[in-house]
């Protein structure tokens, strides 16, 4: 069966970074675009950023351009997200997404990020 399974979560201050990943099995990886989704309480899930089925282009949300980099592995099945220079407002559940388009398809059981000092 499909699996998205994220890590790399957790507290980490103001200005700091984290790199969670997601590793996926059931599904050929290389056939499908992968994004990163956030989620804060009350509010929809938001995209943080996807990238193409090869790799050669992503796209951001607006408040994370410059700081936050998507990329993946294909011989792990793996997609990473490097947030640098993180700030309160970053705080959220974290989602893995596969599909054909950002936002449809498969998900992850999410991964919480928390921002503070």
């Amino acid at each position: 069966q499909v699996q998205l399974v994220e890590s790399g979560g957790g507290l980490v201050q103001p200005g700091g970074s984290l790199r969670p990943s997601c590793t996926a099995s059931g599904f050929t990886f290389s056939s499908y675009a992968m994004s990163w989704y956030r989620q804060t309480p009350g509010k929809e899930r938001a995209l943080v950023a996807a990238i193409t089925r090869g790799g050669g282009r992503a796209i951001y949300g607006d408040s994370m351009k410059g700081r936050f980099t998507i990329s993946r592995d294909s011989a792990k099945n793996t997609v990473y997200l490097q947030m640098n220079s993180l700030k309160p407002e970053d705080t959220a559940v974290y989602y893995c997404n596969a599909g054909t388009v950002p936002g449809l398809g498969w998900w992850g059981q999410g991964t919480q990020v928390t921002v503070s000092s």
